[in-house]
């Protein structure tokens, strides 16, 4: 009999000033309260702090926001807004939630069911360039849309679980 490990959730707190890049490769529970000025790239979940203040391009995976914010967010599963939150600028989330008093002024993309080749890079943190190749050669799951590709979020997201990525 096989017993798995719990682990233990953590998370990373900034409550300093930075500036500069953060990037995160493994999933992270991250959460920012003091001022950050740069980009910040994440997996797993990031809270920006009530009382945080950020100018950055920020991309992750699940982004709360409860502090001020001013750049571009990519949140690939869901971005939520709460009540003490003020976002400027644009925001690409694939599912929002903005409660009650949260203000967002700016533009909102959100991501659907199709993947275009510049969104499908950013999600997979891939250039271009290895896309098309992998599309052109049947290694990724593509649909030819013209003289481009688009790609299903459904069978991109069961092609990363199965391991056959740039294979």
């Amino acid at each position: 009999m096989a017993f798995k490990k719990k682990t233990e959730e953590k998370t990373l707190d900034i409550d300093a000033s930075m500036q500069g890049s953060l990037h995160f490769k493994d999933p992270v529970n991250l959460r920012v309260n003091g001022k950050f000025d740069g980009t910040l790239e994440t997996r797993g979940h990031l809270t920006i702090g009530p009382t945080a203040i950020v100018t950055a391009d920020i991309t992750g995976d699940t982004i709360v926001i409860a502090g001020k914010v001013k750049g571009k967010i990519y949140a690939h599963d869901k971005l939520v807004l709460l009540p003490t939150a003020v976002v400027e600028g644009e925001v690409y989330p694939f599912r929002l939630s903005v409660l009650e008093g949260g203000v967002l002024n700016g533009t909102c993309k959100m991501a659907g069911d199709y993947f275009g080749m510049e969104e499908l890079s950013r999600y997979l943190e891939v250039d271009i360039a290895s896309l098309n190749e992998w599309a052109n050669q049947g290694k990724i799951p593509a649909v030819r849309e013209g003289s481009g590709w688009k790609f299903e979020r459904k069978s991109i997201d069961t092609w990363l679980a199965s391991g056959k990525v740039g294979k």
